[in-house]
């Protein structure tokens, strides 16, 4: 991932460094568990460790240059630093056993790291549902005005979706949390599965049940897919703050800090450009969950078709979305929002809004719903092109006046009974367990 998008502790996650010594973790729980079942002699991993040995990266992309094989280039350059004990390293194993092993354990890591990330978003997300819970603006739908919510309400609904998305990376972390100790083809010819499930409980993973020499690829497809999906859901947040922002709308805006420069030609200029990078890198973690997808299906026991998309889309899927988390995280704490630019736009079609109601009411006087709709849909009409406001049309129409009189009319119009489960729906969000 680029510099400009790598929170530091995913740059030192997909490391050389830190890939080597998760490698070495790997074979060192191997040869523990083998020295367990007598078949490696006792102390090997110890005598290893206490060696104290630091991994040079340089060195082993040095010697892959003649092995052309990434694994026998770090074990070459482990029994360079290590000396005899050594040769025990890999006993029976395969590369895949390295590496796919390996490969859970920075997914898991990097899981337990959004996680943490997602969760402070979340919470400043609560903060400001309860700050707007009763800051009335208009609903939307198909971007034209609808009835009225609030502020509170819509950002619950945001605050709701990405508590699923905690949900959905605790089940990514469990799936892709399994290793393989099982050698070529999966088959444990010179091991056996009680090593396996030794050295793996010791690594903190579980074993996968059939391993075909890899680690199945639907796990991963099924880790990069909710990765995808919460970043679909910051996505959704950032899209709505891009048509808040609107000059003709300016409910809610970006903050704009001292000094900060919105247009190198147009001075005046304050541009969603937080919600705008967002909607950009929400595509790419989308992208990513696709390539994951299409490395489910390997040819017989392994190939390593997938293991080239892996290197790229693993450390930026999960890089993207942790600064993505980031971002919006600040992006919510420093929203600025006018409530009395809300109230504008809600007053803007003259109480629209209401027609449901109105509709309703002539409903529950005996009238037939289809009949009904006629008789507000043409006083609405009428509002939208400038003819009177709705509510003084509807009392100038003596069809719907002698139906339900002029109080019912005028109660329709009450916002107090539009917004009255507004609370509820928002103590239900908010409920919900994090």
């Amino acid at each position: 991932m680029i510099p400009r998008y790598t929170p530091a502790e995913f740059a030192q996650l997909w490391s050389a460094e830190r890939r080597l010594a998760i490698w070495l973790d790997v074979e060192l729980a191997a040869c523990e568990a083998m020295e367990g079942a007598g078949i490696v002699p006792a102390g090997t991993a110890a005598q290893i460790r206490d060696k104290k040995i630091v991994l040079d990266a340089a060195r082993v992309d040095e010697i892959e240059l003649t092995t052309k094989h990434d694994v026998i280039a770090f074990l070459t350059h482990v029994e360079e630093l290590a000396g005899p004990p050594a040769r025990w390293l890999h006993r029976g194993m395969t590369s895949s056993d390295v590496l796919d092993t390996s490969f859970a354990i920075q997914l898991r890591d990097a899981v337990d790291l959004l996680d943490a990330r997602l969760r402070g978003l979340i919470f400043a997300l609560r903060k400001r549902v309860e700050e707007h819970r009763r800051t009335v603006m208009i609903g939307r739908s198909h971007g034209i005005h609808a009835e009225p919510v609030t502020f509170g309400l819509v950002l619950a609904g945001h605050y709701s979706e990405l508590v699923r998305g905690l949900d959905r990376l605790a089940a990514a972390r469990h799936e892709v949390a399994v290793g393989t100790i099982s050698g070529a083809v999966g088959t444990m010819a010179h091991l056996a599965p009680a090593i396996e499930e030794h050295a793996l409980a010791k690594l903190g993973l579980r074993a996968e049940p059939v391993p075909t020499q890899v680690v199945p690829r639907d796990r991963h497809a099924a880790y990069f897919s909710a990765l995808a999906v919460v970043a679909a859901g910051i996505e959704r947040f950032a899209t709505n703050v891009r048509h808040w922002q609107r000059t003709e709308v300016l409910e809610a805006e970006e903050p704009f800090t001292p000094g900060q420069k919105g247009s190198s030609a147009m001075p005046h200029k304050r541009n969603p450009i937080l919600s705008e990078n967002l909607c950009g890198l929400s595509r790419m973690v989308r992208a990513y969950a696709g390539a994951a997808l299409e490395n489910v299906a390997l040819w017989h026991e392994r190939d390593i078709s997938h293991s080239s998309a892996e290197r790229m889309l693993a450390p930026d899927a999960t890089t993207t979305l942790a600064f993505m988390l980031e971002r919006c995280r600040k992006l919510v704490e420093g929203l600025v929002v006018y409530p009395e630019n809300m109230r504008t736009n809600l007053e803007k079609t003259g109480g629209l809004w209401a027609s449901e109601a109105v509709l309703l009411a002539l409903v529950h006087s005996g009238m037939a719903r289809q009949e009904a709709y006629v008789f507000v849909q043409r006083n609405a009409m009428k509002a939208w092109r400038h003819e009177g406001d709705f509510k003084s049309n509807l009392l100038a129409d003596s069809d719907v006046v002698s139906r339900i009189g002029e109080a019912k009319v005028r109660e329709a119009f009450s916002l107090e009974h539009a917004l009255h489960n507004v609370d509820a729906l928002i103590d239900r969000a908010l409920a919900l367990k994090v």
